[in-house]
């Protein structure tokens, strides 16, 4: 079974341009945990998840560090607090985003797919076709195929 013939094909998308608040409202009110972002071509930028919008609530963790002879020596990496700081005040889409997303093209195999999710622990794959976004596979498309069977 390859993706084309699982994936959700009327996928729920946003731009960058979109606020952090639009997004929050579109997920509950799809009951969806996850929207592609996608650009004026249809090509897939970023992804918001209810795990990029976590860092919102949580509590920053700023990175220790020790000062000597007038330098500072970070013990944690500041560019993980960077990232989470950028996460925690964003106001559109862009400033929250997953921007290295992961994505598969539409002839991938079902197993190929539950594969690169369980390795990169996601809980869904941006379906291409033409570098142009095309569906959407999530853990629960790749249960019902399994039901299917």
């Amino acid at each position: 079974m390859l993706a084309k013939e699982i994936m959700t094909v009327d996928v729920v998308t946003v731009t960058p341009e979109e606020t952090v608040e639009d997004v929050i409202n579109l997920m509950v009110e799809k009951k969806i945990s996850g929207i592609p972002v996608v650009n004026e071509e249809k090509k897939v930028v970023g992804i918001v998840t209810e795990g990029d919008l976590l860092v919102r609530s949580q509590k920053l963790h700023i990175p220790s560090y020790i000062q000597i002879l007038g330098g500072i020596i970070y013990l944690d990496d500041p560019e993980e607090f960077r990232e989470e700081l950028r996460k925690a005040v964003a106001i559109k889409v862009e400033d929250i985003m997953t921007k290295n997303v992961l994505t598969v093209e539409e002839d991938v195999s079902v197993e190929e797919i539950a594969t690169i999710m369980s390795e990169a622990g996601i809980n869904r794959l941006p379906v291409l076709r033409d570098g142009k976004l095309a569906g959407i596979v999530s853990r629960a498309d790749i249960i019902r195929s399994m039901a299917r069977k």
